[in-house]
């Protein structure tokens, strides 16, 4: 799960799963941000060992703010609060990336659900930089939360995403693997054990044991006889 949840490793592994054309470039990594790196703007800083610890960054002035903010992201250990072990197993760093938005609107985030190596549901996040919301929906695109929004086209990519998400989380009972769809073209983001930390609500409210019952049966089925483990094929 650690070197999932790594989002330098992680591209890695969705490198060998899933073939080079998925992968977002990776412009620096490491964990000590330069104090003038160089590099060509609009990009995206991030924790390499947490979550919702990004920036965007539009040019130098942009960086140097978030320098400063980005320095206590890595000053102590992430996940011990809420006890989401795998991210204190990640060395604590950075990673940056050509970010691949505009200034007003952030790319459409696929969080796609699989439970038991079937990718079953997609919780689809809108508006992340103005009135952000989050829809969910069956593999099949019916929407099943946030009823009163108006839905969201699926992606054209929408099958190679789920098969994507499929092969990547196939030796768990449970994970959660994102995409975006740039230019038409699927990209991974991440993958992630621990959605909203748990503590996400759900609107209709049934969704909960619902979805809760989705990872019941994973655990209790023998979907992952014979499959091989990440690293595994990683060796391979």
């Amino acid at each position: 799960m650690a070197p999932l949840v790594n989002k330098v490793t992680a591209k890695t592994f969705a490198s060998r799963f899933l073939g080079d054309d998925w992968i977002i470039p990776t412009i620096w990594t490491g964990s000590s941000l330069p104090t003038h790196p160089g590099w060509e703007y609009p990009i995206i800083l991030k924790a390499s060992h947490g979550c919702n610890q990004n920036v965007v960054c539009y040019d130098s002035s942009d960086y140097d703010r978030t320098r400063k903010r980005a320095s206590k992201w890595a000053s102590k250990a992430y996940g011990l609060w809420l006890d989401e072990w795998a991210y204190r197993q990640v060395p604590r760093g950075f990673i940056v990336e050509p970010y691949l938005g505009d200034k007003t609107t952030l790319p459409v985030d696929y969080k796609i659900y699989v439970f038991g190596g079937t990718a079953t549901l997609v919780q689809v996040h809108v508006d992340r930089n103005q009135r952000h919301r989050w829809i969910l929906y069956d593999r099949q695109w019916r929407q099943l939360s946030q009823l009163g929004e108006g839905s969201t086209p699926p992606p054209i990519n929408l099958a190679r995403m789920l098969a994507a998400a499929e092969r990547m989380a196939r030796t768990f009972d449970f994970a959660r693997v994102d995409f975006y769809e740039i230019d038409g073209f699927p990209k991974f983001g991440e993958v992630t054990f621990y959605p909203g930390s748990g503590l996400d609500r759900f609107d209709p409210q049934e969704l909960d044991l619902e979805i809760g019952a989705l990872w019941m049966d994973a655990r209790e089925s023998d979907f992952r006889e014979n499959e091989p483990r990440p690293e595994q094929a990683e060796a391979a």
